[in-house]
């Protein structure tokens, strides 16, 4: 069995955050979703975000929940299938509210923007063609 991976995230709206990431095209598994939790379907059998309302996630830590608006944590990485799916989902994060703290990076082989979602969360999405890359020294 290929090994899945559950990355969880603090939101303060539920409801506010569906909306979001449904505007950039995820779906959310309705088995495994309600008003205190929802899992987002990032690739289907392999990747998924939970959502999940601050006092919820609470209950998984004894640490403090960080703001994302204000430090860093954890950078989710998404990879993606061209530039223009790296540019497209940028542009629909930032039309459903989002914003983009760096400006897009072209390394020639390798190519990446991201975002921040509605809870300071950062989202780097990434495209690289593994042929032009250079060669491991």
């Amino acid at each position: 069995m290929a090994r899945q991976i559950f990355v969880n995230l603090p939101i303060k709206n539920m409801e506010r955050s569906k909306a979001f990431f449904g505007a950039l095209g995820f779906t959310f598994n309705p088995q495994f979703t309600n008003e205190q939790g929802a899992c987002m379907v990032i690739n289907d059998g392999a990747s998924y975000a939970m959502l999940l309302v601050e006092p919820f996630f609470q209950s998984f830590t004894k640490k403090p929940i960080s703001d994302a608006k204000k430090s860093t944590e954890v950078l989710v990485c998404l990879s993606c299938e061209s530039r223009a799916e790296v540019d497209a989902l940028v542009q629909k994060a930032l039309a459903a509210g989002g914003t983009a703290p760096n400006a897009p990076q072209d390394h020639g082989f390798m190519y990446g923007h991201g975002f921040e979602d509605l809870d300071g969360h950062v989202w780097e999405l990434m495209w690289m063609d593994p042929n032009a890359a250079p060669p491991h020294a």
